[in-house]
């Protein structure tokens, strides 16, 4: 097999979004900011941890997220005390139109359209 792992995943939003998804990521998710590359400093943008994944926000200047349905998938631990969580930020949470079998989930769109979706399984 020849690929590994995945290394990370990058998002977008436009520039003027850029404080919220930083916000959105760091704060709201709590996911640790990374120092980004000393040759992408001047980059717009930021850079995550999560486990072995990173996840990269990136600006652009017109952006259709809002419009699609691709996304990444975080799973958690507590999935009411996340929801709680989120609420308690006045995050819009997306109920689950399509129930999976061992596994609970929602969504939710981060500041820049990016679709996420939340979830826990159970056996």
């Amino acid at each position: 097999m020849w690929l590994k792992a995945i290394d990370h995943i990058q998002v977008t939003s436009t520039p003027d979004l850029e404080d919220a998804m930083r916000f959105f990521y760091g704060q709201v998710l709590g996911l640790s900011e990374l120092p980004k590359p000393v040759a992408l400093k001047a980059v717009a943008g930021a850079w995550y941890q999560l486990g072995n994944t990173q996840v990269h926000i990136a600006t652009e200047p017109e952006i259709y997220n809002a419009e699609t349905r691709r996304h990444i998938g975080f799973q958690v631990e507590d999935l009411e005390a996340f929801r709680q969580h989120l609420q308690s930020l006045a995050v819009e949470i997306i109920p689950d139109r399509q129930p999976i079998e061992g596994c609970d989930r929602f969504y939710l769109r981060d500041p820049g359209g990016n679709r996420l979706e939340i979830l826990t399984y159970h056996f």
